[in-house]
């Protein structure tokens, strides 16, 4: 029996909903395969992997805590992968804007008043719009990969805030660690539960979720965003502007990273740290994909690999694997998520065998 693969008429409505499903299974097939050669129980591991995390009220804050910031960036990534516009340097932008947060709860002078977190907010926003800024301009103006520059970003951004938290930023009251001194009461989101971290500021992520899904599907701007990633020709035919959609999509995925930021800032963590972020600005790149860059898929999409996180540090408590397991879960759904993409645009026919 022989097949051989055509290019489907138009792209399938079905397989693009089902590329997410196909490749979560995948993952779990493949990973409950290597569980075994580990010499491991695959039904106990996943269900310490991605049940046991959710069976407490701790696991419950911790896992929609992890999946805010995701989501909100993934939000942000979508405005700009819709149009063909790659940025990959979210993780770079995020720590911008928790630079310029911090900075401005720590060093304004009035500490105390109710506009400080507000500050900080829009602080963060123009952190991480400044950083996309930069390959927004490269892209326009002298036809860069914005790939690369914004890949490349995200180290430089790391290093200003390694200088930062060693140098001029660091606590002095610290011992000797490189963080800053903590925030204010009032650079601070509340909690809503003083035994556990999930903050207010997960509020903000779902105003973003909405605007995201009303921007992409319901505005005209959004609309033409979609045209110009799905035919160019036929963008340009129309008018649409190829620079404004550069700008556009680097411009919100940078303000979602920098704002994402400043909520890690001003939530969980409470000052500026080297370990400001566990990859969260790369793990949205996938997340935005699994949830088909759709603002309702991306909440799953985050709630997915959020669940991804919190299984690694499961595993490592309970059944001695390091936490970075995570992170092999994480390359193999990527990886099935795109060759399962194979199926959107093309399908195996069978060849009929003739008879000799």
């Amino acid at each position: 029996m022989l097949f051989k693969i055509e290019a489907r008429p138009e792209p399938s409505r079905q397989m693009a909903l089902a590329a997410p499903l196909i490749a979560t299974g995948l993952t779990i097939v493949i990973s409950s395969i290597f569980f075994l050669t580990l010499g491991l129980n695959p039904f106990l591991t996943l269900y310490t992997f991605f049940v046991e995390p959710l069976t407490t009220k701790n696991g419950l804050s911790e896992w929609l805590l992890k999946a805010s910031p995701l989501i909100l960036i993934a939000c942000g990534l979508s405005i700009g992968f819709r149009a063909n516009v790659w940025n990959i340097g979210a993780e770079g932008q995020l720590i911008m804007g928790a630079i310029t947060a911090t900075g401005v709860g720590l060093f304004l002078p009035f500490q105390e008043s109710g506009l400080l977190l507000p500050l900080m907010a829009v602080a963060g926003v123009i952190g991480g719009m400044a950083w996309a800024a930069i390959p927004a301009f490269l892209r326009d103006r002298m036809n860069t990969n914005e790939i690369l520059v914004t890949l490349m970003l995200t180290y430089i951004a790391a290093l200003v805030l390694s200088w930062l938290v060693h140098g001029p930023w660091r606590d002095p009251e610290g011992f000797n660690f490189p963080q800053t001194a903590l925030l204010p009461n009032q650079g601070m989101f509340g909690v809503f539960d003083y035994a556990y971290r999930l903050n207010t500021s997960i509020f903000i992520t779902g105003v973003v979720v909405v605007l995201t899904w009303v921007f992409t599907e319901r505005s005209f701007l959004g609309y033409k965003m979609s045209v110009g990633g799905a035919a160019p020709s036929a963008a340009r035919f129309a008018g649409f502007s190829s620079s404004a959609s550069i700008w556009i999509g680097l411009l919100a995925s940078g303000a979602a990273a920098g704002l994402a930021g400043m909520m890690e800032v001003a939530g969980p963590l409470g000052q500026l740290s080297p370990q400001i972020s566990p990859g969260y600005g790369f793990a949205a790149i996938i997340v935005a994909f699994i949830g088909r860059l759709n603002a309702i898929g991306i909440v799953l999409g985050g709630l997915l690999l959020s669940l991804l996180y919190l299984g690694g540090e499961s595993v490592q408590l309970s059944l001695g694997l390091p936490s970075s397991i995570a992170l092999i879960f994480q390359g193999m759904l990527l990886f099935f998520l795109l060759a399962s993409n194979f199926l959107i645009n093309f399908r195996f026919r069978k060849i009929a065998m003739r008879a000799h």
